[in-house]
């Protein structure tokens, strides 16, 4: 494996997939003065897989309609 130009290195998919590293996972780095280790990040409150959907889905609806509207579609009225 080389490092480029940029500091990047790939994770062979092999060891992503063993260690459960999907895209978008925050990972830190651990030196003890002769290894470098790469360790998932803690998440912190709030900054979930899930919050982050929503973050990225809020605002996007293109339907106007209203909160009665929407209810009476769901419980067929």
């Amino acid at each position: 494996m080389r490092i480029t130009s940029k500091g990047q290195v790939t994770i062979p998919a092999e060891i992503r997939e063993r260690a459960g590293l999907l895209p978008h996972t925050e990972v830190e780095f651990e030196f003890d003065g002769k290894a470098v280790r790469i360790v998932r990040a803690k998440s912190r409150k709030g900054e979930g897989r899930g919050a982050r959907l929503v973050a990225h889905l809020r605002g996007r609806g293109d339907v106007a309609m209203s909160t009665d509207e929407i209810m009476a579609l769901t419980r067929d009225d």
